[in-house]
């Protein structure tokens, strides 16, 4: 099974959180056109209308199929166009062509959500453990798919040359912008990371084991785009003495000169494309959209480098990570500095921080059999970890060891940094 036993809940519970996610899809989803919802930016980026559908496939095959006698499904074509990469569950379209799927239409995914949920809620009552847990596990990869929803049409719609904007501009942030960079001194010594055994966690949070940290600081807050353009003013994607040989490569080949969405218009002034369209860039607010290339580099930059997995996860630990700014409802998405504060700031919300970690296997770690299985495990080769969370990251969803990954040139989903150092 690609989690932990989540603690036992009522039909009556379960439900309603799955009503809660449910709903909260379908209102991100909601200010697009079937046009929106239907065409593939990239390779990497998935259509809106694909993201509906495949988590109502997750649900139809793993519980409904799987656990209920005499489910039908709704339509015998679909698991092909809606499978991602459970290789158990056949064949399936390719992640590249998925723009090309443009029936069903949105109106008919969107009637295979309600059928999806009318069937769930129906069988819930009767459903034992295991199938519930499953349903458990599906509710945490539709929060994944709602921050890879937003992502992706950020992404899409950043192609566009009229810029237009899917959700309302935040008001300016009215907080102070953050004060000079400060060091907190990090544990030293053995320790311990990994799920404790509490709650739901997917299956790479595991097992807990031990850690050893030699002496080190974090710093208190995350990098911001003032201090970003300072890297950018002093040559910082010209000299390739901050980059790692791959990351130099990969500038020089993609002409890379500022995070993803700047744009620099003909007064040299900065502006940035988000969901809320092209905004001004707030110096204070947390730089978003880097590569884990930019992250090193910056950190090699300023003389630093970036934390551990272990050194971060120690050191968010002790703290709430249902603080931060982090995603509560459609339409309430921004990116905004943090006032004074004493200790750590932002571990959790604006912007995920890459580390200077892999993404492999922690000690003892054993994927399940069957396509559950395939969730996490095959994908720990050529990837980097960020920890926390960002600004569309459904609130409840993170935690201290949650292990979120991506290719060290992926820069669209919402990545930033935090400085460490040694002592």
């Amino acid at each position: 099974m690609a989690m932990r036993a989540p603690s036992p809940q009522t039909a009556d519970s379960l439900g309603a959180r799955f009503a809660e996610v449910r709903a909260l899809t379908e209102a991100l989803a909601a200010p697009l056109s079937d046009a929106d919802a239907t065409v593939q930016s990239m390779e990497d980026a998935s259509p809106a209308k694909w993201h509906l559908a495949h988590t109502s496939w997750f649900f139809e095959t793993f519980i409904l199929r799987d656990h209920v006698d005499g489910y039908a499904l709704f339509d015998d074509d679909w698991p092909f166009l809606f499978n991602s990469y459970y290789e158990a569950e056949g064949e399936r379209q390719t992640r590249a062509r998925r723009g090309m799927i443009t029936r069903p239409t949105l109106d008919e995914v969107s009637a295979y959500r309600a059928h999806v949920d009318a069937e769930i809620i129906a069988a819930l009552p009767d459903l034992d453990e295991a199938p519930r847990a499953l349903l458990e596990l599906g509710l945490h990869h539709e929060q994944q798919h709602q921050e890879l929803l937003l992502m992706d049409i950020q992404h899409l719609f950043a192609q566009n040359p009229l810029e237009p904007a899917m959700v309302k501009a935040n008001p300016p942030a009215t907080r102070e912008a953050p004060g000079e960079l400060c060091w907190v001194k990090g544990h030293e010594g053995e320790a311990e990371i990994g799920c404790d055994g509490t709650g739901f966690t997917f299956d790479c949070e595991g097992p807990r084991h031990k850690v050893y940290l030699n002496p080190h600081a974090l710093a208190d807050r995350l990098v911001t785009n003032g201090e970003w353009i300072a890297f950018i003013e002093d040559g910082g994607y010209e000299d390739h003495t901050h980059w790692l040989s791959e990351g130099w490569a990969w500038v020089q080949d993609n002409e890379v000169a500022a995070p993803l969405y700047w744009r620099r218009r003909d007064d040299g002034q900065w502006y940035r494309f988000g969901l809320a369209g092209a905004r001004p860039i707030d110096l204070a607010a947390p730089v978003c959209h880097i590569s884990y290339y930019e992250a090193d580099a910056f950190a090699s930059w300023t003389g630093f480098r970036l934390p551990t997995e272990a050194e971060w996860e120690v050191a968010a630990s002790s703290l709430d990570h249902m603080t931060g700014n982090q995603l509560d409802c459609a339409g309430d998405v921004r990116t905004q500095p943090l006032g004074p504060g004493e200790g750590l700031r932002q571990m959790f919300g604006d912007v995920w921080e890459w580390t200077g970690s892999a993404y492999v296997p922690h000690p003892g770690f054993r994927a399940a059999e069957g396509a559950v299985g395939e969730y996490n495990g095959k994908f720990m080769v050529g990837q980097y970890v960020l920890k926390g969370a960002s600004c569309t990251t459904p609130r409840g969803h993170s935690r201290a060891s949650y292990r979120n990954f991506f290719y060290p040139h992926m820069r669209w989903q919402y990545a930033g940094l935090r400085l460490a150092r040694d002592l």
